[in-house]
């Protein structure tokens, strides 16, 4: 990987709330076909930084520089309650100027979730609505991925889905950033991330198991 360039290359981000530092610097490379994995206990700046490399949130002070296209995927579902599935998919299809949906349908039966095309938001159990909101983030077939707390709500069976689909973004070299509390199956990670005291620390090699902080 260290030939090929970063598609996400971030250096010395700052952030403060009412004079309270929240990043103290946080730099980080992430490259084509890496899947990496940032954890920190809640209110260490997860959200924060997420948002700042997504481009949602301006930081105080330093760069964030992106190579491609961006697809990230909240915590918080950005679906409408009275619109289906497939209408979803049409409106995001609209949105980035896609001529079909072939990719959406692909990650559609990747998950498990063909079935619910044509049920409405509101009838969604929460675990299906965060598959959704992630066949979204990935419908323009993005070259980095952005994910907050990705399993919330999964079962067992689409926690298994959730990491067959990203050794399958990371053999399309699709850069994959996984941010949460809890690194569940660290060792599948390419590289493991520590937010502690506003910076990023890399612990030792991700160990099989659970990473919490």
């Amino acid at each position: 990987m260290s030939a090929v360039g970063p598609v996400l290359g971030v250096r010395d981000l700052r952030k403060d709330y009412r004079q309270r530092p929240v990043l103290r610097g946080v730099s980080l490379d992430l490259y084509p076909g890496q899947l990496a994995g940032i954890v920190g206990e809640n209110g260490s700046g997860k959200s924060t930084l997420l948002r700042i490399l997504a481009g949602d949130l301006a930081a105080d002070s330093g760069t964030v520089e992106r190579a491609g296209l961006l697809g990230c995927c909240p915590q918080e579902t950005v679906l409408h309650q009275a619109f289906t599935v497939a209408q979803h998919l049409r409106f995001f299809q609209a949105a980035y100027g896609l001529s079909h949906l072939t990719r959406a349908f692909e990650l559609l039966e990747q998950l498990n979730l063909s079935d619910y095309r044509h049920e409405r938001v509101a009838a969604l159990s929460g675990g299906t609505r965060q598959k959704l909101n992630l066949v979204l983030a990935l419908i323009h077939d993005p070259q980095v991925l952005l994910l907050d707390e990705p399993y919330q709500g999964f079962d067992w069976e689409t926690y298994l889905r959730f990491w067959d689909l990203a050794g399958a973004l990371r053999d399309r070299g699709c850069a994959v950033l996984v941010v949460s509390h809890l690194a569940y199956d660290a060792s599948r990670l390419d590289i493991l991330y520590r937010l502690q005291a506003g910076v990023l620390r890399q612990p030792e090699q991700p160990e099989p198991g659970v990473v919490a902080v």
